[in-house]
């Protein structure tokens, strides 16, 4: 099974950017332009930091539940109010509904006060991360003669699948295209597929005419990974006679130099 240069820049057309989830950072306002909290609400990932940030006025934030009190730090004396332009970072790690308040100028729920909601982190992955360890030929054992070959790449945090199957009523062979943004903190990936038709071999050279080649959307193909060698490949075709449906994958070959963690 191979894939030519001119296919695989033909798809890096597509590129589109991503990056993994990580702990993220969050900006809370205290004070400033008024009695206030900006934004008095916030919605976060379990893991993630809260920056207050003392805008102007005498100030401290204080947890609803006692977990905390801050100004220029969080210790027993720096927590105090004071009108300096203090900066604190309190990290959340527990999901659930969190309040805060000044003691100044308010309580726990009144006055001068904000949450922070918390969401829980996502799980971790079953299997293994998407990596380029994954790069290589996967098939179904069961279906040999067709098979799926799989890059994840460097660029972009791309990952490119080439499935190569045959036509829905037997008539001959076809080669989906699928192209997409990866996670690498998962161990799934979703990517949108295009069916690439009416190209010729090209000898003479003369034969091969790139506007004749047309490409249509497909649906979506998705590869879940429960360990470097075993997967399942699942479609959803928009197309008609494909439908959609989930074989199990094989490795069959891996890039030489990777090495699964």
């Amino acid at each position: 099974m191979r894939r030519s240069a001119s296919a695989i820049s033909l798809f890096f057309l597509l590129l589109g950017m991503s990056f993994a989830a990580l702990a993220a950072n969050h900006t809370v306002t205290v004070g400033g332009s008024g009695l206030i909290f900006t934004p008095a609400s916030l919605t976060i990932t379990a893991g993630d930091t809260v920056t207050f940030t003392n805008a102007g006025g005498f100030h401290n934030v204080v947890a609803d539940n006692g977990s905390f009190r801050c100004a220029d730090n969080c210790t027993a004396t720096g927590g105090n109010a004071n009108s300096s332009a203090w900066s604190s970072v309190v990290t959340y790690n527990a999901a659930g509904t969190f309040g805060y308040y000044c003691e100044i100028h308010g309580g726990p729920g009144a006055g001068m006060h904000g949450s922070i909601t918390v969401q829980a982190a996502a799980p971790p992955p079953t299997g293994p991360t998407i990596g380029g360890y994954l790069s290589g030929n996967w098939y179904n054992p069961a279906q040999s003669g067709s098979g799926f070959q799989l890059e994840v790449t460097s660029n972009f945090g791309q990952m490119l699948a080439v499935w190569f199957v045959y036509k829905p009523d037997g008539s001959g062979q076809q080669w989906i295209f699928a192209q997409g943004t990866y996670d690498s903190t998962s161990s799934t990936v979703t990517l949108p597929a295009l069916l690439i038709q009416n190209g010729k071999f090209p000898f003479p050279l003369s034969n091969y005419v790139a506007s004749d080649i047309q490409k249509t959307s497909w649906g979506t193909v998705t590869f879940t990974f429960s360990d470097c060698n075993t997967g399942v490949a699942s479609w959803d075709s928009t197309l008609p006679g494909y439908g959609s449906g989930s074989v199990p994958i094989t490795r069959l070959t891996q890039i030489a130099g990777t090495v699964c963690p």
